[in-house]
C-alpha cells in the first residue's frame, strides 16, 4: 500500500511528498511538512492548505485514496503553519469526535522539539502561564494571567549551544502557539519565530570569518520557527493498547543542529575561519 501522499497546488506551483507514519482502520498519521497551512487562510483564500488539498484528492481519487477506500479525512488536532511533525487524521466523523474528546481531556501526550534562543537555562523547567487570543491581532496569542486559558509546558534541555538550546517540550493541553508563547515569556523565543521575537539562525553568526560570495544572498539555516512535533502517544478508539507515533527530524532541523554542534558549542574556542560554504546561498 502506498506510504506517501503526494499533493500539489497548481495555483502556487508547490508540491509535497508527505510520509504516512501510522495507519489503522480508523486513523492515519502523517509527517506534516513545515510551512503548509492546516486550514484555509481566511485572509488569503489562494494560499494552499492541507485540508483543502486532501479534500480535492478525495474527490479526484488517486491510487493512495482508492486502495484505502477513503471518503473522509479530517485532522484530529492542530499544528501551526511553520511546525512540522506528527499530525493525526480521522477517517470518519465519529472517529474524529471520539479523538477530539481525547485531546480535550489532555489524555494524548504530545512531544515537541524546539530550538530556542538563550543559554544558562536549568536542565529541566516548567512554565505555567495562561494564554489568550490577542485583542487586536488576529491569529496571534499572548500571555494573559487574568482571562487566558490555563496551560503548562514542561521543558528539558537536550543540548546547550553558545546562544541557543535544543529543547524537548511537553505542552498540556496543547493550546495554539502555547510552546512559542511560554518560551517568549522566559525571554527564550523559538529560533526563527518572528511572530514572538525569535531571530533567524545564520551561518554568518556562527562561523568566524564567514564570507558571502558577491551577488549572493544569505538564507537562514532554518527558514521558519524551529518547532517539530516529534511524538504522539494516544489510545485509539476501541484499542487495547496505546499507540506511539514518531516523526523523523525534518531536513532543515538536522542541518541547523549539525552546524550548531560544529560551530557553537558552549564554552569552547570558536573554530578557525574556513572558506565560505554555500548551502544557504542563492
Amino acid at each position: 500500500m502506498t506510504s506517501l501522499i503526494r499533493l500539489s497546488s497548481p495555483a502556487t506551483k508547490e508540491s509535497w511528498e508527505i510520509p504516512i507514519l501510522f495507519e489503522s482502520a480508523d486513523l492515519l498519521a502523517i509527517n506534516k511538512p513545515p510551512r503548509l497551512l492546516l486550514s484555509p487562510d481566511r485572509l488569503d483564500a489562494r494560499r494552499p492548505s492541507l485540508t483543502q488539498l486532501l479534500r480535492a484528492e478525495l474527490t479526484r481519487g488517486p491510487a493512495w485514496v482508492r486502495e484505502r477506500g477513503l471518503t473522509y479525512l479530517a485532522n484530529v488536532h492542530r499544528l501551526d503553519f511553520e511546525t512540522s511533525g506528527v499530525l493525526l487524521l480521522a477517517k470518519s466523523r465519529p472517529v474524529l469526535i471520539a479523538m477530539a474528546d481525547q485531546f480535550g481531556s489532555e489524555a494524548p501526550v504530545q512531544t515537541y522539539l524546539a530550538l530556542a534562543h538563550g543559554n544558562g537555562a536549568q536542565p529541566v523547567f516548567d512554565v505555567d502561564i495562561r494564554i489568550a487570543p490577542h485583542a487586536t491581532k488576529p491569529g496571534v496569542f499572548r500571555a494573559d494571567p487574568r482571562t487566558g486559558k490555563q496551560c503548562s509546558t514542561h521543558f528539558e534541555v537536550l543540548e546547550q549551544f553558545r546562544d541557543c538550546a535544543l529543547l524537548r517540550c511537553w505542552p498540556k493541553p496543547g493550546r495554539p502557539h502555547q510552546i512559542r508563547i511560554h518560551l517568549q515569556c522566559r525571554h527564550q523565543p523559538v529560533v526563527g519565530d518572528a511572530l514572538y521575537g525569535g531571530q533567524p539562525l545564520l551561518l554568518s553568526h556562527l562561523k568566524p570569518g564567514y564570507r558571502l560570495k558577491p551577488g549572493r544572498t544569505e538564507h537562514p539555516l532554518i527558514a521558519r520557527a524551529a518547532l517539530h512535533a516529534e511524538k504522539l502517544e494516544f489510545g485509539p478508539p476501541g484499542a487495547a493498547a496505546p499507540v506511539t507515533i514518531t516523526a523523523p527530524w525534518p531536513h532543515d532541523l538536522v542541518v541547523a543542529v549539525k552546524y550548531l554542534r560544529r560551530l557553537s558549542t558552549p564554552g569552547g574556542t570558536p573554530p578557525a575561519a574556513e572558506p565560505a560554504e554555500t548551502p544557504e546561498e542563492t
